[in-house]
């Protein structure tokens, strides 16, 4: 800083009438000893040697905590001021408050005569701070600057100095990070995961010096030919599952008019469907993974914004969604329904509140799920709740005010009990609720870990493992018999580890990161993007992949796909694969995400949700996606063993509308466009002829 700038006060204080900024800076006018004589030798300065006898003064603090040490309390600076008689300096004075220039003070004879000089004059870290006024230097004395203000710390709290997020009252930016602190990889806890069975099977090679691996093909020719014992061969066809990764060559390119939200299989990988944000769910039959079918379109009659989530009941009869309102509408997925669907109000528990019956009706649901029963189905709320429906008797039986921010993502833990939820929320908090010892309303245990809100909790299904994904950039692993005791938590301030970005137009430099000082996750998994929606993570199904893998969405365009030990295990390239996959239409980009800066209507994906198959190798993955990311997308992709194209019909690549029928609007090359309707053409005709063939047979299924 130099010597014309001015220090600025902290923020939420009023100015020092005595610390008010002058012109130029004139450190003998500025700090005298108060306990030395009011006479005309204290404005003589001289030098500070080690032989000086006011050494003392500096080397020691007075009562009051008024001056410290510099090379012991400043880390190593050394302030230096020079002092010259041609210098022009200022004093300031207290007058109404304001501040005006004076001229140079008069000094002793003895001083103006001497030759100029240079002094080095050691300064208390408040005339450093009062000085230096700039945000960011003040944060390199953060902690004496607390002290400075009289903070006191309650060391009752095991978490007295682990906070990193906020100071004073206020947010502040966090240091530099290095990157050796960010969780190791490959995860050691995660290796031992791998190797427990739980999470897929470990490759055995044919030779262990070279560790080489089987080919597919071998693998393929040893099977038909039952060289294997029963058991090596389980292994070896588990091996070939998880093995098939799919690639990012898009099989077939699903292009919606509004952007897409969310989308899933179902448990037997029969149905499908996906929610966009002009209030329609798409309903596709997928019993043939790789020649869908498409089979309804239900609408939400007053949603607000988008469709938020949607849940499909274990036996696939019917479909719940939800906006940013109170009411989730439940449809049935039979296509020879086409009534409006019922009106489900989460306000409504059963009783009398201030509001009327119901109490709680202004509040949007954000995270949706089915019990595996079927029976109920759990919201989390903007209202910083977890409702828990009960469909047969129409009304909520259970709320629990369980966050003190939005609950973003809820779910059951386990697929054949009711009873124990997790909740994920914005407070940067995992809760778990046992419904059966909730006499006190307090949660069960608590995973902490996150430093930024939750976007997505997704279970394992076993009662045991939780997955879960953040805006601190990162996807963490938990175990429920490892999670924080209630006691604990409440000793704690989640608020501290918080920066609070805000992560819908606000980027997450590494720089930011600090490791979480009660961290409780078993692996933390990071490399994508989790920026500008709440972008959704999942484990990969047990039957296509052996529970081998996890996976999630990224604003950059791809699914990453990691092995438990937290390596990348695999990428599809979304963006890749629908680059300028449809014409720009002037009419849509005025839903355009971004309208400002550089990259203003470019091609941009985002993916937000991705579902593997749980019978075969693909996975679907909805996006936002097009130019300015103003509609969307849902796309194919299927394990091809790294082949550029397929010699069947019709080719890889595909591009159809909502209803998978073929629309020469996507193309903007003509010739291309005739070439490709008739290889549409032909194949929806195969496809057809089949599919009469299995009328009677799917009309019983349904």
């Amino acid at each position: 800083m130099s010597a014309s700038q001015s220090p600025s006060p902290r923020n939420g204080e009023s100015p020092d009438p005595s610390s008010h900024a002058v012109t130029v800076y004139d450190p003998e006018g500025e700090w005298v000893d108060e306990e030395e004589d009011d006479d005309g030798d204290d404005m003589e300065y001289e030098p500070t040697t080690e032989d000086s006898e006011d050494i003392e003064f500096f080397e020691t603090e007075d009562d009051e905590g008024e001056f410290h040490d510099a090379e012991d309390g400043l880390s190593g600076i050394e302030i230096e001021i020079a002092l010259n008689d041609s210098e022009s300096g200022t004093q300031e004075e207290e007058t109404g408050g304001e501040q005006t220039e004076t001229e140079e003070p008069q000094r002793p004879a003895a001083a103006t005569q001497a030759a100029p000089v240079q002094n080095i004059i050691t300064v208390s870290r408040n005339q450093i701070l009062q000085l230096l006024g700039y945000n960011g230097a003040r944060r390199i004395f953060a902690n004496h600057a607390a002290t400075a203000r009289g903070a006191s710390a309650d060391d009752d709290d095991d978490d007295v100095n682990g906070g990193h997020g906020r100071l004073g009252g206020r947010q502040s930016r966090r240091p530099k990070n290095s990157m050796d602190q960010f969780p190791k990889v490959p995860s050691d806890f995660g290796r031992q995961l791998m190797d427990s069975g739980t999470f897929g099977s470990n490759e055995y090679y044919l030779e262990t010096l070279k560790r080489r691996k089987m080919k597919l093909v071998n693998r393929l020719m040893r099977r038909e030919l039952g060289l294997e014992t029963e058991a090596r061969q389980k292994r070896a066809n588990m091996l070939m599952a998880q093995g098939m990764i799919p690639s990012s060559k898009a099989d077939t390119i699903i292009h919606y008019n509004a952007r897409c939200y969310s989308g899933q299989f179902s448990d037997d990988g029969n149905f499908f469907f996906s929610c966009a944000q002009d209030f329609k769910v798409r309903m596709y039959d997928t019993s043939n993974p790789y020649k869908w079918r498409y089979y309804k379109t239900v609408v939400y009659p007053y949603g607000q914004w988008t469709i938020t989530d949607a849940s499909l009941s274990p036996d696939n009869k019917y479909l719940a969604y939800s906006s940013i309102r109170s009411i989730v509408c439940l449809a049935p997925t039979d296509p020879g329904e086409s009534g409006e669907p019922w009106l489900l109000d989460f306000s409504d528990t059963g009783g009398r509140t201030r509001r009327g019956f119901g109490g709680y009706s202004h509040f949007g649901i954000w995270s949706i799920r089915f019990s595996g029963d079927g029976r109920e189905i759990v919201a989390g709320t903007s209202d910083r709740s977890v409702y828990v429906y009960d469909i047969e008797t129409r009304k909520s039986i259970l709320r629990i005010a369980a966050h003190e921010d939005d609950v973003n993502a809820v779910c059951f833990g386990d697929t054949s009990s009711p009873h124990i939820l997790y909740s994920g929320s914005d407070d940067t908090t995992i809760k778990v609720w046992d419904r059966r010892s909730m006499g006190d309303s307090r949660e069960a245990g608590v995973f902490m870990g996150h430093t930024e809100g939750l976007t997505y909790v997704d279970s394992k299904g076993d009662g045991r493992y939780v997955l879960s994904n953040g805006k601190d950039q990162m996807m963490k692993l938990w175990d429920l018999r490892k999670m924080m005791p209630t006691e604990r938590f409440d000793r704690i301030d989640p608020n501290k580890f918080s920066t609070g970005f805000d992560y819908r137009f606000m980027p997450f430099a590494d720089e930011e990161y600090r490791a979480h000082p009660h961290d409780c996750s078993l692996v933390t998994f990071r490399g994508h993007h989790v920026l500008k929606t709440l972008i959704r993570c999942h484990f990969s199904p047990p039957r296509s992949t052996n529970s081998r893998y996890v996976y999630t969405g990224s604003e950059d365009g791809s699914v990453y796909i990691y092995n438990l030990d937290a390596t990348l295990a695999g990428k599809v390239d979304v963006n890749q694969a629908t680059h300028h996959s449809r014409p720009r239409d002037p009419d849509l980009y005025t839903s355009s995400y971004e309208m400002g800066g550089r990259s203003r209507g470019a091609w941009k994906t985002c993916v937000r949700d991705a579902s593997w198959h749980p019978n075969a190798p693909v996975i679907a993955a909805t996006s936002w996606n097009g130019w300015g990311m103003s509609t969307g997308t849902c796309t194919l992709h299927s394990w091809n063993d790294g082949a550029e194209d397929d010699e069947g019909e019709p080719k890889m690549g595909m591009r159809v509308d909502e209803r998978l029928e073929y629309d020469e609007d996507l193309y903007d090359n003509p010739r291309a466009s005739t070439a490709t309707r008739r290889q549409f053409t032909r194949s929806r005709l195969r496809s057809r002829r089949v599919a009469a063939a299995d009328d009677d047979e799917d009309e019983e299924g349904w």
